[in-house]
């Protein structure tokens, strides 16, 4: 099964990949984490993202389809992928379906955690408090949630369209959210 969990950035995401990592023993495509591990390594590709995460912005659609693609092969192995904060554009969908049509595979389920963006802000300057990563400093998620709202808002329609959105509260307590996506995994 290939499944995307989509919402705004300190939606919860990561949260519940983990737990469906452990769960179902898929593999997580967390682009987020594959970009602060290129940044880590101090790589020529990290040196390229440091500065767009810093301020907020969006990594190019072509850096982050040849993340995404290097680990498909792995994702198969395991039986399947949770797409977490890819795709964020119509392009990357797109891309994404012919990646995977490419390999004989498909898109599931889409997940959408509905959540506040007042109740974000609290979150993410909270977990700034906490962890320190120089993009959840409050100005630069502000940015990342309006670039969320604009230019992820058509994969909406896109992927109702194909019968594959559903919606959930991701406002309530993690295990609540948590019983919410297993009953759409397994309904």
């Amino acid at each position: 099964m290939n499944l995307i969990l989509f919402g705004p950035p300190a939606a919860g995401k990561g949260t519940q990949a983990k737990r469906l990592v452990e769960s179902r023993n898929m593999v997580q495509l967390s682009t987020g984490d594959m970009l602060r591990a290129a940044i880590a390594s101090g790589s020529e590709l990290g040196q390229r993202v440091s500065g767009i995460m810093e301020r907020g912005e969006l990594v190019s659609d072509a850096i982050v389809i040849e993340l995404i693609e290097q680990r498909l092969p792995e994702a198969e192995a395991a039986g399947g992928a949770i797409f977490d904060g890819f795709p964020r554009t119509l392009p990357q969908a797109e891309a994404l379906d012919r990646m995977l049509a490419g390999r004989g595979r498909k898109i599931d389920l889409v997940l959408r955690l509905k959540v506040d963006d007042d109740a974000l802000k609290a979150r993410i300057a909270g977990r700034f408090a906490e962890s320190g990563r120089p993009d959840d400093n409050p100005e630069s998620f502000v940015v990342r949630l309006n670039a969320y709202n604009q230019q992820t808002a058509p994969l909406l329609p896109y992927y109702k369209a194909q019968g594959k959105l559903v919606e959930l509260d991701g406002m309530g307590a993690i295990d609540n959210v948590a019983a919410a996506i297993d009953g759409a995994l397994d309904s």
